[in-house]
């Protein structure tokens, strides 16, 4: 799909927030710029509230929020050097305790999540827009997202 501009982008995200489920992950892919922040960010308001701080984590790898329908976790694992780093940081815990959001999700080297949706998100055809790619694993397999 396209994604006109940033908003476009934001509606994704809500509308992910709107049918993830306990248990599953979010997986951003991209380079850097390419709006995965954005995205993230937009998915974790509409689980929590429109005003949530909700910071990149960049540098803390992982930041966890709680919501009245499913908590969430948000994980940066660009600066990861072994899969294991994001299992010690508490990947698995998150995924018990609610979902997650894994930006970076190439550094896990094949250990991903096995209920996940991986969000491919490239350069649109103008400097404002994007593309994603939405492509189901498990649980996620024949779910209906109205964007």
């Amino acid at each position: 799909m396209i994604l006109k501009d940033e908003a476009a982008t934001r509606a994704l995200g809500r509308a992910i927030a709107s049918v993830l489920q306990h248990g599953e992950a979010i997986c951003l892919h991209g380079p850097l710029g390419a709006g995965k922040s954005t995205l993230a960010r937009a998915l974790v308001r509409a689980l929590t509230t429109a005003d949530e701080e909700v910071p990149s984590p960049t540098f803390t790898l992982v930041q966890f929020y709680e919501g009245a329908r499913l908590n969430v976790a948000h994980f940066d694992l660009y600066r990861l050097s072994d899969p294991d780093e994001a299992y010690e940081i508490g990947l698995d815990e998150a995924l018990e305790d609610g979902a997650a959001i894994i930006e970076w999700p190439e550094r896990l080297e094949g250990r991903l999540p096995g209920d996940r949706l991986d969000v491919e998100i490239s350069a649109g055809p103008d400097a404002d827009s994007r593309k994603a790619r939405l492509v189901p694993h498990g649980a996620w397999e024949g779910r209906r997202l109205d964007v």
